[in-house]
Parts: C-alpha cells; sequence; structure tokens
C-alpha cells in the first residue's frame, strides 16, 4: 500500500513500430563489428525497400548528426533509439541524404524524418543495411524482439518492446 503512495512509479512499456520497410536482419549480421557485436546497443536491422525513415513513435530528436546518415530519438519515457542509414555512409558527407527534421524538434508516429537515395549509398559501394538499436540500454530493464525475420511496413510492424527502468 505504500509503496504506491511513495513507491517507485509503474514501469513504462514502449512499442518500437518499424521506421523504415524492408527485410529484417538480425544485428549480428550486419557488416560491421560494432553493431553486429551489439557495442552501439541492442535492436535489429532492416534491409530498406524504399529511401525513408519514419518516426516509430512520437518523441524528440535527441541528435541529429551532420551528414544526416544516422538520427537518436526519444521518446517520453526517455528511450532512445538510434537509426543508422548504411554501414560507413558517413563518408558520403551527406551527399544522398535529406533530413526533414532537425535536432530538438518534436515529430509524432509516422512522420518522415530522413529520406536517402539507395542507389546512391550502394553505387558508392556501401551496404545499405540499416541497424535500429537502443542508445541507452542501461535504462532499458528489459528488450524484447517482437521479430526475427521477414519484412517489416513501415509504422505498421511492431518489432521491439522496451520496459524501462523505474
Amino acid at each position: 500500500m505504500l509503496s504506491k503512495l511513495f513507491g517507485k512509479s509503474k514501469q513504462k512499456s514502449i512499442e518500437i513500430t518499424a521506421p523504415l520497410s524492408g527485410k529484417i536482419v538480425p544485428l549480428t549480421e550486419v557488416p560491421d563489428e560494432a553493431f553486429a557485436g551489439k557495442h552501439m546497443g541492442d535492436g535489429l536491422a532492416i534491409e530498406p525497400s524504399e529511401g525513408k525513415i519514419i518516426a516509430p513513435f512520437d518523441g524528440t530528436v535527441s541528435h541529429l548528426i551532420h551528414t544526416n546518415h544516422a538520427i537518436i530519438i526519444e521518446h517520453a519515457s526517455g528511450l532512445q533509439l538510434l537509426i543508422h542509414i548504411g554501414i560507413n555512409t558517413v563518408a558520403l558527407n551527406g551527399d544522398g541524404f535529406n533530413a526533414h527534421i532537425a535536432s530538438g524538434d518534436s515529430f509524432q508516429a509516422g512522420d518522415t524524418l530522413i529520406s536517402f537515395d539507395q542507389d546512391k549509398i550502394k553505387a558508392a559501394g556501401y551496404p545499405t543495411v540499416t541497424p535500429i538499436v537502443i542508445a541507452n540500454g542501461d535504462d532499458v530493464k528489459q528488450l524484447e524482439h517482437l521479430v526475427s525475420g521477414g519484412i517489416a511496413a513501415a509504422g505498421k510492424d511492431m518489432l521491439l518492446r522496451a520496459e524501462m527502468n523505474s
């Protein structure tokens, strides 16, 4: 009874929908050790079928990398999600990436965050596989993978469920 009045707040569970459409790829298969070894965080990756990142939940932009190839977004619960378009695409210096939002901006689920030219990325010799990882895993009590393979539809299919620490 006292814990209800003075104790910890209820655990916050966040469902993360697919921020892009394409084939779901386990992080261990991403051709970059920082992601494959989960050094950047736990999650999964998607081989995109179209060049558009949409917001998987309502939130704010914590950080948009200046080359527009990666973004960290934050849910009201404090969950931070890193979406990194392609591998080693920072070398493109923003060529082929168009941000529709800036650091500090708020957004709604389904809003377009970044569009990108898959053909330009591939022509430059870079993989387009896009890791989607929890950037602040220490704040997450439990992360559940809702899918392990198949095709994801942006804004429709649930990929991950995170339960935040109290």
